[in-house]
């Protein structure tokens, strides 16, 4: 399928307003300005706050698992503001690459053609009309939208079908009784072509990539998007890997927001799976994080992308929010 779009940001200042010119100064003096000048320190406290930071990560790849409900809000800042995060990384000089999500958007195009989902295990059950919806929404709809976000915010993106960049094998799964189970064109990403993704980055472009993958036989394959994204950062020798979804981080108890485990590291994981609070979809999401730190990448987060700026707030701040696995 080829590049789906690129587009590099406007000339002039890569951080807008540039003092002496007219009308780009904007700060917040004389007498229409009356925000309390503790309201403006608060500003800069946070910006110094991450700027060890900035100056930390300056030139590094991060990946991004982009996606969760926030895709599917109706409202433009809710949609945009993970884009908008995305811009910022690039004007810090962080090399962020997005490998997006789109679960709900298929199954609503499937209901559209007529075909119904089912789930076994948590995986979509995908056979050949199936796929084609998957690779049409992933690829060809969700993907453009994405760059085209990131584009508008004056960011710039480029767009790559999984097929260009992901080569998977088949995934079986195993009933009760160990047997084997097919659930159709759904693939493991094994390899990542990262040569086109290593030329965006040097360009300063922003890769996104929809989460599929050409199989052996050549057909096409749906992915697990977090299993893609953690293959791209393994390739990629990525710094860190952050994964969006609808949940605050890793939780104790699923049904409580205050039992979020804010850090984890890699030996506490089986415990964790024996006693059920890894289970069902954090499985793949846990397992991609432990197989990508044991490659190489430094830190693995879970953060709720429904909370605005939440990927900032994970990798700016001292707090940080969600959960952080690492290690031991």
């Amino acid at each position: 399928m080829g590049h789906i779009g690129a587009q590099t940001p406007a000339s002039g200042s890569r951080f807008g307003a540039i003092r002496g010119i007219p009308g780009s100064d904007s700060r917040p003096w004389g007498p229409h300005h009356r925000r309390p000048m503790q309201e403006w320190i608060s500003k800069a406290a946070a910006l110094l706050e991450a700027l060890p930071y900035i100056q930390r990560f300056s030139g590094e790849t991060f990946v991004v698992k982009y996606g969760g409900s926030f895709m599917d809000s109706p409202d433009p800042a809710v949609r945009h503001g993970v884009a908008r995060d995305m811009v910022f990384l690039e004007a810090v000089e962080i090399n962020p690459v997005v490998v997006h999500g789109g679960g709900k958007a298929i199954t609503r195009a499937m209901e559209a053609a007529g075909l119904k989902a089912q789930f076994i295990q948590g995986q979509r059950v995908t056979d050949a009309a199936t796929v084609g919806v998957v690779d049409q929404v992933l690829s060809r709809e969700i993907n453009p939208e994405v760059v085209q976000t990131i584009q508008s915010l004056g960011g710039a993106a480029q767009g790559f079908s999984g097929t260009d960049l992901f080569t998977c094998r088949k995934l079986w799964l195993r009933d009760a009784a160990g047997e084997p189970v097919d659930i159709g064109y759904v693939g493991e990403v094994t390899a990542v072509d990262t040569g086109p993704l290593i030329d965006c980055i040097r360009q300063g472009i922003t890769p996104v990539i929809s989460p599929t993958a050409r199989g052996e036989d050549g057909h096409v394959y749906n992915c697990n998007a977090d299993v893609a994204a953690a293959m791209a950062a393994i390739a990629l020798k990525a710094r860190r890997l952050v994964f969006m979804s609808d949940v605050p981080g890793l939780m104790r108890d699923p049904k409580d927001p205050s039992t979020v485990i804010s850090h984890l590291s890699v030996s506490e994981v089986p415990g964790l799976k024996a006693t059920g609070v890894v289970d069902k979809g954090m499985i793949p999401k846990v397992d991609s994080a432990v197989a990508a730190l044991r490659s190489g990448v430094e830190k693995v987060s879970f953060v709720d992308g429904r909370v605005p700026h939440s990927v900032l707030l994970e990798i700016f701040t001292d707090a940080g929010v969600g959960t952080e696995v690492v290690l031991d």
